[in-house]
C-alpha cells in the first residue's frame, strides 16, 4: 500500500513480509491505544469519509467483471447491440467514478497523514527544545533526528497505509470471494487451494529479509549519526585536529558498501516475490480457463461468467496475501507511536 494511497501492490506486500515479526509479540497498553486514537480526533470526519470511500471502491471494483459478464452473455451471445452499448457506457461511467473517488481518497489520506506528521513533529521538537542542557550532553543527535523523522512517519502509517490496507483489503477479499462463490464454487475452491503455495515460500523469504532489513536500518542509522557528528563544526574540528582521515574513510565506505550489498539482495528478493505472485496468479488463471472452459462446453457455465471469474481472480491474491501479515503491519505502526511517546514523556 502506498503511503497515502489506496490498497496496495505486490511490492508493498513484500515490505510487509520483510518486517520484523517479533513486533507482533509486543503488547501495547490500552492507555497508549487511547492516546493514539486521540490524535485522530481532529480528523475524525476525514477518517470516516476515507473509510466509506474504501468500501465504495471495493464494491465498485467487483462490479466491473459482472458488467463484462453481462456484455458477453446478454449482449454479444444473443446479438443485442443495445445491451452491449448500454453496459459499455455504464462501465465507462464506473471508471470515471472510480477515478474521482481515487482522487478524493488520496486527498483525504494525505490530509490525515500530513496533519498527523505536522502535529507529532512540532510536539516532539518543542519538547526536546525545552530540555535542559544536560540532556543534550547525554543524548545522541542522530537518534533524536531518527525519532523525529522515521518514527513519526511510521506512526503516520497507522492512519494512512495501515488503515487503508487493512480495511480495503479485508473488504476486497470478502466481496470478491462471495461474488466468486456465487458464480462458481468449484473454480473458487480451486483458486484458494493455490494460496498456501504462495504464502509458505513468501513467509520463508520474509524471515530471511527481516535480518537484512534490520541490518540495513542499523547501518543507515550509523551512517546518519556519523555524518551528523562529522559535518558539525565541533565534529569537523575534532577530526581535523585529532582524527585519522584514512580510518574515517574506511569506516564510512565499509558501512556504505554493506548497505549497497544488502540493497541488491533486497531488490532481488522483490523480484522473486513478484515472480512468485505472478506465477500463482497465472496458474490460477490456467485452472480457471481449463476447468471453466469445460464447464462452458458442457453448458454448466456461461462464457461471460468464466471471463468474470478470471477478472475477479486478479483482484484476489494481492489483498489475501497482505491480510495474512496484518498483525505485524498494525503492531509496527503502533510501536512507532510508542517510540514517539517515549520522547514526549521525557520529564
Amino acid at each position: 500500500m502506498a503511503m497515502h494511497g489506496m490498497p496496495t501492490g505486490p511490492y508493498s506486500n513484500l515490505r510487509s513480509f520483510s518486517r520484523d515479526r517479533s513486533v507482533a509479540n509486543q503488547r501495547v497498553s490500552r492507555a497508549t491505544v487511547r492516546r493514539i486514537v486521540s490524535y485522530a480526533r481532529p480528523w475524525r470526519r476525514e477518517v470516516i469519509a476515507f473509510l466509506v470511500l474504501l468500501v465504495i471502491t471495493s464494491v465498485l471494483t467487483v462490479a466491473q467483471p459482472l458488467l463484462f459478464r453481462r456484455i458477453v452473455d446478454d449482449g454479444i451471445a444473443v446479438g443485442d447491440s443495445g445491451v452491449v452499448t448500454g453496459t459499455a457506457l455504464v462501465i465507462a461511467g464506473l471508471a470515471v467514478l472510480l477515478a474521482g473517488i481515487g482522487l478524493i481518497s488520496r486527498y483525504l489520506s494525505a490530509q490525515i497523514g500530513e496533519g498527523l506528521i505536522y502535529r507529532l513533529r512540532t510536539e516532539v521538537y518543542d519538547h526536546v527544545q525545552a530540555q535542559p542542557i544536560a540532556f543534550f550532553t547525554r543524548a545522541q543527535t542522530g537518534a533524536l533526528v531518527s525519532r523525529l523523522n522515521s518514527d513519526v512517519i511510521g506512526a503516520q502509517q497507522a492512519f494512512t497505509s495501515t488503515l487503508s490496507g487493512v480495511v480495503g483489503n479485508l473488504i476486497s477479499v470478502v466481496v470478491v470471494l462471495i461474488t466468486m462463490f456465487l458464480l462458481s464454487p468449484v473454480i473458487t475452491l480451486l483458486a484458494l487451494v493455490l494460496v498456501p503455495l504462495f504464502l509458505i515460500p513468501a513467509r520463508w523469504m520474509g524471515r530471511r529479509l527481516q535480518g537484512l532489513t534490520r541490518e540495513q536500518m542499523i547501518l543507515n542509522a550509523e551512517l546518519g549519526n556519523q555524518m551528523t557528528e562529522r559535518f558539525g563544526v565541533a565534529g569537523a574540528l575534532l577530526v581535523k585536529l585529532f582524527g585519522r582521515p584514512e580510518q574515517e574513510h574506511e569506516d564510512f565506505s565499509g558501512r556504505a558498501g554493506r548497505v549497497r550489498d544488502i540493497g541488491i539482495r533486497i531488490a532481488m528478493a522483490n523480484r522473486y516475490f513478484l515472480t512468485a505472485l505472478t506465477l500463482v496468479a497465472a496458474l490460477a488463471t490456467a485452472i480457471a480457463y481449463g476447468v471453466g472452459g469445460n464447464l462452458v462446453i458442457s453448458g454448466a457455465l456461461t462464457l461471460g461468467t468464466l471471463l468474470a471469474l478470471v477478472a475477479l481472480l486478479a483482484q484476489l491474491y494481492g489483498p489475501l496475501t497482505a491480510l495474512s501479515n496484518v498483525r505485524v503491519d498494525v503492531m509496527t505502526a503502533l510501536v512507532s507511536f510508542e517510540r514517539v511517546f517515549e520522547v514526549l514523556d521525557l520529564p
